[in-house]
């Protein structure tokens, strides 16, 4: 009787042992697996950081180049606006001294 229970608390031994050698490669592996995700997971979220910000970079410059040009066009328009003001001036003003003249002209003739 001493024998098999000296076997059995042997193969109780033997087995609580082998269950547990399993266990902790087991646990490793998550663990690797774990890291690995949450390497994939940081890297994504900073390339994504990195595309943002690259983004918004790119817009600002088109923003800031559509002004330019917004800006640029407003001259150009204040500028024509001002030559064609001119030049109706200097037209009214010939106009106006063709009048003068041919009313001159035309009041001593009476």
């Amino acid at each position: 009787m001493k024998n098999v229970i000296a076997t059995l608390i042997a193969g109780l031994f033997a087995t609580a042992a082998f269950a547990q050698t399993p266990a902790a490669p087991a646990a490793s592996v998550p663990a690797k697996v774990e890291a690995a995700h949450t390497k994939a997971v940081v890297k994504a979220d900073a390339k994504e950081a990195q595309t943002t910000v690259k983004a918004d970079a790119k817009e600002a410059k088109a923003v800031v180049a559509a002004k330019t040009e917004v800006a640029s066009a407003k001259a150009e328009a204040a500028t024509t606006k001002a030559k064609a003001h001119h030049t109706a001036k200097k037209t009214k003003a010939k106009a106006d001294a063709k009048l003068a003249s041919a009313t001159a002209e035309a009041a001593p003739a009476k």
